[in-house]
């Protein structure tokens, strides 16, 4: 039983079972829920200060943001292999 990791952007890493959501972060309640999360100490910001582009939500209520486009991310998932990082981002 081990578990697959999915490249998130940046050399960051989130373990694929564990994630609930991958969400556009442009509404409102998006951008609410991720204010919350960080208020409550469960944000976790890997977007090494570029823009947010992708919102994942964790079945341990944390909130994870990346600079990488949710279809990217999502392309990832199904793909299943952790090693597709563009060459701007080695």
């Amino acid at each position: 039983m081990g578990c697959r990791l999915v490249h998130i952007g940046f050399g960051n890493m989130v373990v694929a079972e564990r994630v609930v959501a991958i969400i556009n972060p442009s509404s409102a309640p998006i951008r609410r829920m991720r204010e919350e999360a960080r208020e409550a100490g469960l944000l976790v910001d890997a977007t090494q200060g570029r823009k947010t582009r992708a919102v994942l939500v964790m079945d341990s209520r944390h909130v994870v943001i990346s600079a990488i486009q949710p279809e990217t991310i999502s392309a990832r998932f199904e793909g299943a292999s952790g090693d597709d990082m563009p060459e701007d981002e080695r």
